[in-house]
Order: structure tokens, then sequence, then C-alpha cells
């Protein structure tokens, strides 16, 4: 029998006192997410990095204004989608999240998602999308496509830092995004 839907304020408040890893010894903020909490879109980062950490928002750095100009070009704005990470602490010197830390943070990621039921996950990067799709191939494989889990639609794109950092991947981001946009539109709405 399934468990019913934890409300998301609710489970902001267990993620704020969470001690499941070593990552709350060194943060000053949990960053829980942001946005609807009804959207149709759900967007999952890795991990949140200096500027996240500072002001408990997800994405409020340079990647965060590239975030939202790449939502406008597939239609959506921030406040019509939610923003989540895989962890919600941020790792020392933004290094790559470590499989115990994953796994102390998923059940978090895991009842957002129940809670929010979005019709469209994107996932950014490679962290996200192995763990959403449950996949040993990396972002560069499986980018720009549509795939099934579950009753969710996932489509993993490169990490919008990424392309901040080698802008040969700006033009395939940007039209990965574009490719979201379609995607929104053939599906029916929600009830």
């Amino acid at each position: 029998m399934e468990h019913p839907h934890i409300p998301l304020d609710q489970l902001k408040a267990q993620v704020s006192v969470c001690r499941g890893c070593t990552l709350a010894d060194g943060r000053t903020n949990v960053v829980f997410g942001a946005g609807d909490p009804q959207a149709r879109v759900l967007i999952v980062g890795e991990a949140p990095g200096k500027n996240e950490d500072l002001q408990g928002q997800p994405f409020v750095g340079a990647a965060g204004k590239y975030l939202s100009e790449l939502l406008a070009l597939a239609g959506l704005s921030r406040d019509e989608v939610f923003i989540a990470n895989v962890l919600k602490c941020r790792p020392p010197g933004n290094r790559d999240p470590r499989p115990e830390e994953i796994q102390a943070c998923s059940p978090f990621l895991r009842e957002q998602t129940r809670t929010i039921n979005p019709q469209v996950i994107i996932t950014l990067g490679n962290f996200s999308t192995k763990f959403i799709l449950k996949t040993e191939q990396g972002i560069t494989r499986l980018r720009g496509r549509a795939y099934q889990a579950g009753k969710f639609t996932v489509f993993p794109v490169y990490h919008p830092a990424a392309a901040i950092y080698d802008r040969s991947k700006r033009e395939v981001l940007e039209g990965d995004f574009a490719e979201i946009g379609r995607l929104l539109k053939t599906l029916p709405p929600r009830a």
C-alpha cells in the first residue's frame, strides 16, 4: 500500500534538521528546492554550490541566470517549475557528490518527486541523470532525448554550468531546451 505524500513544507522541515551525512557539518543552509509545488516540470540538479548554500535557494549564481534563459527557450519560467537537487547540502569545494551522500539524501528527492508529481523531470548533468534513470551511462550519451522512468518522462540535458565553462555546449543545451518546449506541447494538460 502506498503511503500518503508528505506536504512539501513538512518535508522541508525534515530536511532542515537532517544529519544523515557529514555534509550537514559544513552547510550554511539546506537547499531544499523552490518553485511551484504542483509544477508540470521538476528540474533536478546535483548539489548546491557556494551561492546556493549561502542563500538557501537553488540555482542563484551564473548557472541559475543561464537556467532561467534556457527555461524561456522551452516556454517556461522559474515560477512554473520546481527546482531541486539530488543533494540538499553543498559538498566542500563543490566536489562531486559521493555515493553515501546520495544514498542519505535520496529519500528527500524521491518524496519531493512523489509530492510534486510532475509530468516531466529535466535532469541537469551526470549525477541527477544517473540517479533518476538508474543508469551508469553518462550525460553525453543520454542527453537530448526523452525517456520513461515509471510514470515520469525524463529529459536529460547538460548542466548549465557545463555550458558556461565549455561554450561549445551552449548550442546543444539551448537546442535541448527548445526540444523540451516542443515535448511539453505534446503532453496532455494536467487534470
